[in-house]
């Protein structure tokens, strides 16, 4: 390195600096931007791709030989409750749109996992699928003891005037009347003992303001699980509700039909 020198007076010899110090600078990496035209989005697409499974976790047989549906389970949230549920023992059924290539990547997780993973691709707005389903699901396997509604679809809007008449419907059809679809399709194969988990958002209880139609659903969501855990107490069927956090915008900002 070429040394530098402060000059006193023309008429004096240069003095060169004491010495030198090295300074490093730690500059946080932060997510890339990224965007994605095709709606759903695809997770392989996202780089990195999202965290799903824990590999310190340690199963102990919970779910052993449980059959579970969960709509939406290709990717995301869906993703890492199918990885999760394989490792306790659950053979997985899982409803997605058309993440062909999510889909048989999270297929391929569950199998080498050592459990049976069922791939049905298609619009659950369309009540017909839900009940294919669930005949497919009881041709297989028999039985099924858990369901998880876990699609959504999220539309980001600066204003309530520029959510369109078919956002709104798009967005509570696919995110709540799915629900019931899949839940009324289910219902007369569960049996004691039996569980029901929806997913709905932190959002129903703080709202957010460029996600108002989205809000409603999940309040929506909310009051569905506390009314049909009510409904089928008696039946000693469970019914609960996961409201996850989101402070990213991860592979979840691009599933809008799952």
């Amino acid at each position: 390195m070429k040394k530098e020198a402060i000059c006193i007076n023309q008429n004096y010899p240069e003095i060169p600096y004491l010495g030198f110090r090295t300074e490093t600078t730690k500059i946080p990496i932060t997510f890339p931007k990224q965007h994605q035209d095709v709606q759903p989005g695809m997770e392989y697409k996202i780089k990195p791709l999202p965290i799903f499974d824990n590999p310190n976790w340690t199963p102990s047989g919970k779910l052993k030989d449980k059959v579970v549906i969960i709509s939406g389970g290709d990717s995301g949230i869906g993703r890492a409750i199918s990885v999760l549920f394989a490792k306790e023992g659950a053979n997985i059924v899982i409803s997605y749109f058309n993440e062909h290539e999510d889909a048989n990547e999270t297929k391929k997780i569950v199998e080498n996992l050592g459990r049976k993973c069922l791939l049905f691709s298609g619009d659950l707005r369309d009540p017909g699928l839900s009940k294919y389903i669930v005949d497919k699901t009881m041709n297989t396997f028999g039985k099924i003891d858990i369901l998880i509604n876990n699609c959504g679809v999220q539309f980001p809007q600066d204003s309530i005037l520029d959510i369109s008449n078919n956002q709104l419907k798009d967005t509570f059809e696919t995110n709540i009347y799915t629900f019931f679809y899949l839940t009324k399709a289910v219902l007369p194969h569960l049996k004691e003992n039996a569980s029901i988990i929806n997913t709905t958002s932190i959002t129903a209880f703080e709202g957010k303001k460029d996600l108002i139609d989205y809000s409603a659903t999940k309040g929506a969501i909310t009051v569905f699980t506390k009314s049909l855990s009510l409904s089928l107490a008696d039946k000693k069927i469970r019914v609960n509700a996961v409201a996850p956090r989101s402070n990213l915008d991860t592979s979840y900002s691009f599933f809008f039909l799952c």
